[in-house]
């Protein structure tokens, strides 16, 4: 199992940015899936953002338009702009080596992952 670690969390203002970036022991570049997950205590966890090895991705609705996934040397980044409130939650990377057919879903058993990153929005 790949090792990943999230940092970049913190407390921010409603309308403010974060960028999460996530170590990755293996190059994310040959991962079938890369993915950014949430979950705020009492809520679903929610797959946020995916990304294959095509550089495909795909967001949920409730970050499109705001929030960007991409890919850099042994790191995996998630770019929040326009925060809101209702972003505050647990952040996680995960990424799978495992080969896949068609594309990742946003909600996907994933490997590897993380150990996490809060992010606080305060209006």
């Amino acid at each position: 199992q790949v090792q990943l670690a999230e940092s970049g969390g913190g407390s921010v203002q409603a309308g403010g940015s974060l960028r999460l970036p996530c170590a990755v022991h293996q190059s994310p570049y040959s991962a079938y899936c890369m993915g950014w997950l949430r979950q705020d205590p009492g809520k679903e966890r929610e797959g946020i953002a995916v990304m294959d090895r095509t550089g495909s991705k795909a967001y949920a609705d409730s970050v499109k338009g705001r929030f960007t996934i991409s890919a850099g040397n042994y790191f995996l980044y998630l770019q929040m702009n326009s925060l809101k409130t209702e972003d505050t939650a647990m952040y996680y990377c995960a990424a799978d080596w495992r080969p896949l057919s068609g594309g990742c879903p946003l909600e996907y058993s994933y490997e590897s992952w993380g150990q996490g990153t809060q992010v606080t929005v305060s209006s």
